[in-house]
């Protein structure tokens, strides 16, 4: 670390952190850096330890940080990023070396809304389409489990929606992407693929899915 005249400053003893976020302002890392000052050696540096589970489920995009001196457990103080005394900092991650297959996002929390069942709807519950990963296009597969084995398919029709709005409100603007018919006979999976980059994902329902779809998987 550095003062205004760009000389080191001792931090032995200080408690610095490292904090990320993406362009939703969702935190997605908080680490508390090592200091490798000693009082003696090393003066100013510390360094921060980033494993491969902290990025395990983040996508190729830039990250803004921080830096700040914990001097309390109710007071911090910023620091500079560089040498043009900007607080705050980027990184980019790119997962071009090694790219993992995510986990799909499982969707089974419906609620009724207008006499219909509904799924993604408000923020508690949002089904991110994954819009920073998919930069200008993108194929998105949905997968619907129902109880059809067991003589107990759902029967009715499903909205698959899609929004472009950056948050979800009461007044979100949703497009219908497509509908998916069942008739009840659906022992196997349903696939049900599409392309197009959305904010965030609903399912709409015109019949109660209680014990009859079981899940539906969603990969971006």
């Amino acid at each position: 670390m550095l003062n205004a005249d760009q000389k080191p400053v001792r931090i032995n003893g200080f408690v610095i952190v490292f904090e990320a976020w993406d362009d939703e302002k969702d935190q997605v890392m908080l680490k508390e850096c090592t200091v490798l000052d000693n009082g003696t050696d090393n003066k100013g540096l510390c360094y921060v330890t980033i494993t491969e589970n902290d990025l395990l489920n983040l996508p190729s995009q830039y990250l803004s940080y921080v830096v700040y001196v914990k001097e309390t457990c109710d007071t911090s103080e910023i620091t500079y990023t560089d040498r043009a005394f900007d607080a705050c900092g980027h990184i980019y991650l790119d997962d071009c070396t090694h790219p993992t297959i995510k986990k799909s996002i499982e969707v089974n929390n419906f609620h009724v809304e207008n006499s219909l069942w509904v799924a993604g709807s408000d923020s508690m519950n949002r089904i991110t389409a994954m819009p920073k990963q998919n930069k200008n296009e993108a194929i998105h597969t949905v997968q619907f489990y129902t109880d059809a084995y067991n003589s107990n398919g759902y029967v009715g029709n499903i909205k698959i929606q899609g929004t472009l709005d950056n948050q979800l409100t009461g007044t979100t603007d949703w497009y219908t992407i497509d509908t998916v018919e069942f008739d009840g006979t659906e022992v196997r999976p349903k696939i049900q693929n599409f392309k197009g980059v959305y904010s965030y994902l609903k399912f709409e329902l015109d019949t109660d899915p209680e014990d009859r779809l079981t899940k539906i998987l969603v990969r971006n």
